[in-house]
């Protein structure tokens, strides 16, 4: 097959050339955008999901919904290192330059609250060289949004931005990937800032996108927070949608798969999004004609497995220290030994009885490696791999 027309895309958010599987999401980010639009409540979003099931390709899909509404948006990663001072101010210029409101004044007042709002990032005593220079062609609004408290400011500027848009009868999104990453400061702003806006009935909203644990995160924050927003947990594809995933791109190409090579296809891949792209671009590659067999799949899998074992996975394994892969494989071991559980949630007192340790003891690993993304607690006392099939490469790595 000719690998210059391979449709298959693995890639860190890079949208597939199918988005299967996600109708669902989709209608209802379109009735939300349409609600609001009609001056209605609605709740804030989040999409939570292991990764490589495709929560980011998500997100920007649902930005692309809700610029082709006429809506401003703007999006930004949080890093668990950095405030989201800047990042939503950044995020926040762009949304209203996109909305386009006809009163160059108003336009002008709002993107002078939100210099004010990011330049307080910078202590009162800084000298203007040390000062973060948004690029907004606005004077800074004193006394608006520059408190210093991040949740006052927070409801300030998202209040201001909310009425620039109700001028124009248009909405404003503001799209954050790993949400969970967000500071606990940062994290009760936002829900201070959801709740302020749904009782005034201004037309912001957050979409959201992180790990399964985001709405434990969220509800330690704020006790409410469960009512703030709707929580959508995706997760991977069922036969249906993964056989799409592979077989509507293929024919576009004028090529498809056997039934037979869809089968092993979704044994092999699990029906995770990530895997199934690259899965499928070297069986592509790899097959010598059209239909792609389950010959050509099986003779691909080494190969993908290899990519995945070095781009997937074993980028991230490096990232932990010898004493966090002790950890990560312990993991493993018990999810093994309880074939019910395995890559799922293991219980923190087993591992610790695996490695001959007291509980308390592996804490600091435990700890680490949730700061890392590498593993997760939805739940006290339990934990989990972020990575799907991140316990069966760590088994098959001895």
């Amino acid at each position: 097959m000719d690998p210059i027309n391979n449709p298959y895309a693995p890639g860190a958010g890079q949208r597939p050339p199918e988005l299967a599987g996600r109708d669902e999401q989709m209608r209802m980010f379109e009735v939300v955008v349409e609600r609001i639009g009609r001056g209605r409540p609605e709740r804030s979003i989040v999409l939570t999901g292991l990764r490589g099931v495709g929560k980011t390709v998500l997100l920007n899909s649902l930005r692309s919904a809700a610029v082709r509404a006429g809506w401003g948006t703007g999006k930004f990663e949080a890093r668990p290192d950095h405030g989201i001072r800047r990042p939503i101010a950044s995020a926040l210029h762009v949304a209203v330059r996109e909305l386009g409101h006809p009163s160059a004044d108003d336009t002008q007042h709002v993107l002078g609250v939100i210099k004010s709002f990011v330049q307080r990032d910078a202590p009162a005593a800084a000298k203007l060289k040390d000062k973060w220079q948004p690029g907004i062609d606005a004077a800074a609004v004193t006394g608006r949004a520059d408190s210093g408290d991040i949740e006052i400011d927070l409801v300030e500027l998202l209040t201001d931005v909310g009425g620039l848009a109700q001028d124009v009868g248009k909405g404003i999104a503001i799209f954050i990937d790993e949400i969970q990453d967000l500071q606990p400061d940062d994290v009760s702003a936002v829900c201070a800032a959801c709740h302020e806006l749904s009782q005034t009935g201004l037309p912001v909203i957050v979409v959201g996108a992180g790990l399964p644990h985001v709405p434990a995160v969220f509800s330690a924050s704020k006790s409410y927070s469960e009512r703030l927003f709707r929580y959508s947990r995706i997760d991977r594809l069922d036969r249906a949608a993964a056989a799409q995933a592979l077989q509507a791109p293929a024919e576009d190409e004028g090529a498809h798969f056997t039934e037979d090579a869809l089968a092993t296809m979704y044994e092999a891949t699990g029906g995770y999004p990530y895997f199934i792209q690259a899965y499928g671009k070297v069986a592509w590659d790899l097959a010598p004609q059209s239909p792609i067999t389950a010959d050509d799949v099986a003779m691909a899998a080494p190969e993908a497995e290899s990519e995945l074992a070095i781009g997937f996975f074993g980028s991230r394994f490096e990232r932990a220290t010898p004493g966090e892969r002790e950890y990560l494989r312990a993991m493993a071991d018990v999810a093994y030994e309880n074939p019910d559980t395995d890559d799922e949630a293991v219980a923190t007192a087993q591992v610790a009885q695996h490695l001959g340790r007291k509980p308390q003891s592996l804490s600091p690993a435990r700890d680490a490696l949730m700061k890392k993304g590498l593993i997760y607690s939805g739940e006290r006392g339990r934990i989990a791999f972020t990575v799907p099939h991140f316990g069966r490469y760590l088994r098959a790595q001895g």
